[in-house]
């Protein structure tokens, strides 16, 4: 229990407090900065200039702690696998955005193309070289799963693609992305546990990663995680669902998440339908919140505690 649960917390932990100091100056002198958009909140325009891509401390972190576990857990390598691959993809448009100086980043079809092919190759993996079923448990409704046959392909494209689009749009405030994820971390790592999954090596070291990269991420904070964490963030949480057939729990346990990407949707088409009028101030919602006059820290507390409570209900319904 200590070897494959509290070790791992602490080496990605550890790894990412001693990267902080020596990454983010790093990424400071290549002027690796946050652009901020004219038309969000004002308080915003403090922000900017200050370091993204530090995700990539996040990443490391991760890794460091995993390869230990990989031959005895081979469980957690499509997880380390999306994780990883869906955080390259993340680096690659930071990399362009902010580095080469190319405001667009990766083009919309070639970041939606490379994250398709990874959760192809992701998918191909569970199939053909793993015992994971795809029937995924029910919540609340004990020893009972559903299984859609052929049309499972199809889902898993949809869950995994729109949680990685839900960790992206909640990676919008100092420290959201990463407490609200540390929560749905925490909470894979108990049923992990519970369940004997023989995942709990990478779940722990994601806990662990994230607690050292708040440290440096809180309000107000002196890097950003950029695509390279929401992306990878996103990766292992759909990942994860998968391993533990538990994709359906996403809707409890990633409330904010789908809350985030639902406001989009809905501001997009109230837009459109009504040729310019807004239903929120501003989407994501967490962006809303802030222009109706609550304070970035009070919304980020808000959201995390609404993701721990979400957990606890998802953990009666496992």
């Amino acid at each position: 229990m200590l070897y494959d649960s509290i070790i791992p917390i602490i080496i990605s932990f550890a790894v990412s407090v001693i990267l902080g100091p020596l990454v983010i100056p790093f990424l400071r002198r290549l002027k690796v900065g946050q652009t901020v958009r004219d038309d969000g909140p004002k308080t915003h325009l403090s922000k900017s200039g200050t370091p993204t891509m530090g995700g990539i401390l996040i990443l490391i972190g991760i890794v460091v702690a995993s390869v230990f576990y990989i031959k005895d857990y081979p469980k957690i390598i499509p997880i380390l696998f999306l994780t990883l691959g869906f955080g390259l993809v993340g680096f690659l448009d930071d990399y362009i955005k902010v580095v080469l100086k190319r405001s667009m980043g990766l083009r919309a079809w070639q970041k939606m193309g490379l994250q398709i092919l990874i959760t192809g190759i992701f998918i191909f993996y569970i199939y053909q070289y793993t015992d994971i079923s795809l029937a995924m448990k029910v919540p609340f409704m004990p020893d009972t799963y559903i299984d859609m046959g052929w049309f499972n392909i199809i889902f898993m494209f949809i869950v995994i693609l729109g949680t990685d689009t839900g960790a992206n749009f909640t990676d919008g405030l100092d420290g959201l992305a990463s407490s609200v994820t540390l929560m749905i971390a925490m909470f894979f790592t108990v049923v992990g546990m519970g369940t004997q999954s023989g995942i709990e090596p990478i779940t722990c070291a994601v806990v662990g990663a994230l607690l050292g990269f708040l440290l440096f991420n809180v309000h107000p904070a002196s890097v950003f995680m950029g695509d390279t964490g929401s992306l990878a963030l996103g990766g292992f949480v759909a990942a994860t669902a998968y391993v533990l057939q538990m994709p359906l729990f996403l809707v409890i346990v990633a409330c904010i998440y789908v809350a985030e990407v639902v406001s989009v949707i809905l501001q997009v088409g109230y837009f459109k339908m009504t040729k310019g009028k807004r239903l929120f101030k501003m989407a994501p919602i967490h962006h809303h919140f802030e222009l109706c006059g609550w304070k970035e820290t009070k919304i980020v507390a808000v959201f995390t505690i609404v993701t721990a409570i979400a957990c606890l209900i998802a953990l009666m319904g496992v």
